[in-house]
């Protein structure tokens, strides 16, 4: 039997106004900067205006991006609220697909936006199954301290009773025309600003090892230590992290390059290492694995993996022909594609916005 599972960090599907920009340029978005806004009322009527303004094309993308996807189960990343993630359904989505995402589920994590991880799952697979959630439960409050991660690198920002996981992990066991499937679904630490001489990615490293680490401990709590690889389980969500990266050299006028480049670190390496768990994205061309493109200006520019399905390695030897898609459609212009990888964009793409995402949706067909 055939389950199409995706992942996709939908940006920001928020129900709430930030108006903390007024006092923090470095959340005041943009246009709102080119404006003298001399009181604090004035600059909240105007932030409703733009978000309003801007989010109808977005989330007309975003909807678009999830029907290409098609998937019988989708993980979402950077969900407000379960309220927000209805009327989403509502107004955008079921005028893509109609009423196909029946079971919805969101548990509130860590995030100080509010934003979290969610699950939308459709009551049958294309081919006639029944998918039959049994069990969701949330690993939000798991501390350092509880899983014995508190470490020298950590010191510098945490202390033991800190919350592992910047989001969730959160795990549901899912019955596919009666067969187990376990899914844990994650958003990791995003990479910062540079700190004490260390890039973004660099400094919130240690960060994300420890919620690699952490998962890890999970599925093995779960399924028993030295007995998961012939479990059937899957890993989905944005990791904030890579292995490898595509580096993007040229310009507009002259041409780009792209230059594949290993990473010498990863927390990512801690699923990877030892086989714990497969990335089937692998199974594609080196060129052609990216779901976000990153860029500082033309000396920091590059293309890599931040979305991610990883397959338990039963899954993974039962699937092995199964190659992810990549939903690139709703990419701003702005994205450098490697020749020959173009993509239409959906109606309305800007240059930089609006757009369905900074991160592309990733979806396999997968026998259970």
């Amino acid at each position: 039997m055939s389950l199409r599972l995706a992942t996709f960090n939908i940006e920001n599907l928020m129900s709430r106004f930030d108006f903390s920009g007024f006092r923090n340029n470095l959340k005041q978005d943009r246009v709102l900067r080119l404006f003298d806004v001399r009181s604090e009322a004035e600059y909240q009527r105007l932030e409703e205006a733009r978000t309003i303004a801007h989010t109808d094309d977005t989330r007309q993308m975003s909807a678009l991006a999830i029907a290409d996807c098609d998937a019988d189960i989708l993980c979402l990343q950077e969900t407000d609220n379960m309220a927000a993630l209805q009327a989403f359904e509502y107004g955008y989505l079921f005028k893509m697909i109609g009423s196909g995402y029946r079971q919805k589920y969101l548990v509130e994590g860590n995030d100080g936006r509010g934003i979290d991880v969610a699950v939308m799952v459709r009551e049958e697979t294309r081919d006639g199954q029944k998918i039959e959630c049994v069990d969701v439960k949330s690993h939000a409050a798991i501390t350092y301290a509880d899983f014995g991660l508190f470490n020298d690198a950590l010191a510098a920002t945490n202390v033991p009773g800190d919350r592992i996981f910047k989001r969730d992990c959160l795990k549901l066991d899912f019955r596919i025309g009666g067969r187990p499937l376990t899914l844990f679904v994650v958003h990791f630490k995003s990479m910062g600003p540079a700190r004490e001489g260390l890039d973004g990615r660099a400094a919130t490293m240690p960060l994300r090892i420890a919620e690699a680490h952490a998962v890890r401990r999970i599925i093995e709590d779960r399924f028993g230590s030295g007995n998961t690889a012939d479990k059937m389980f899957a890993i989905c969500g944005d990791m904030n992290d890579y292995q490898e990266r595509i580096e993007v050299l040229g310009d507009r006028r002259n041409g780009y390059s792209f230059v594949p480049r290993q990473e010498t670190q990863s927390a990512l390496d801690i699923f990877s290492h030892d086989g714990f768990v497969e990335n089937t994205m692998r199974r594609r061309p080196e060129l052609d694995r990216w779901t976000l493109f990153h860029s500082r200006g033309p000396e920091e520019r590059h293309l890599c993996q931040l979305d991610y399905i990883w397959l338990s390695p039963a899954l993974a030897k039962r699937n092995p022909a199964s190659v992810p898609e990549i939903i690139r459609a709703g990419q701003p212009y702005r994205t450098i594609f490697p020749m020959g990888q173009e993509v239409e964009r959906y109606p309305r793409t800007g240059w930089d916005r609006p757009k369905a995402s900074d991160h592309c949706p990733v979806v396999i067909s997968i026998n259970v």
